[in-house]
């Protein structure tokens, strides 16, 4: 397991982020975190906001395709999943708060019906760049919808 591993490599775009995703069978145990990194997360759990519980890992997205998406745009797929969480940079109290992506086991829902993943292996950071061009593409896609930020 190498989970606080900080020599991360990045990834630049939403197209690396795409080919990593198909790279590990369209994201079956792929997920992004919001923290501090990889380091500061190892060996330790999420705790739920509003009731203090510690819960038993730690809360990230899915990169996982699902089947009901069937032969829709993969980039769509992945910057939609960047963008619903992206407002978790702006509401964790820390500084420092990014994107990275881990290989990680499911072994709980939270309270928010959110996967905790024990993180079996710290991929990349994800580079702004990469957020801001998702950014982009949700906007063209736009129906009226908006991150899932509870406070907006």
């Amino acid at each position: 397991m190498d989970c606080g591993h900080e020599e991360l490599p990045v990834l630049r775009d939403l197209d690396e982020l795409v080919e990593a995703v198909l790279l590990e069978a369209r994201g079956v145990g792929l997920y992004v975190r919001w923290s501090r990194g990889p380091a500061i997360d190892a060996g330790s759990t999420s705790s739920d906001e509003l009731t203090g519980v510690e819960l038993p890992g730690l809360s990230a997205s899915p990169l996982q395709v699902e089947s009901w998406w069937g032969d829709r745009s993969l980039r769509l797929w992945v910057a939609r999943r960047l963008y619903d969480y992206e407002h978790l940079r702006e509401r964790r109290p820390e500084p420092d708060v990014r994107a990275w992506l881990l290989r990680g086991t499911e072994v709980a829902r939270g309270p928010d019906n959110e996967p905790l993943v024990r993180c079996q292996r710290a991929l990349a950071w994800v580079a702004e760049y990469a957020m801001q061009e998702a950014r982009g593409l949700i906007k063209d896609h736009n129906r009226g919808w908006g991150p899932l930020d509870r406070y907006t």
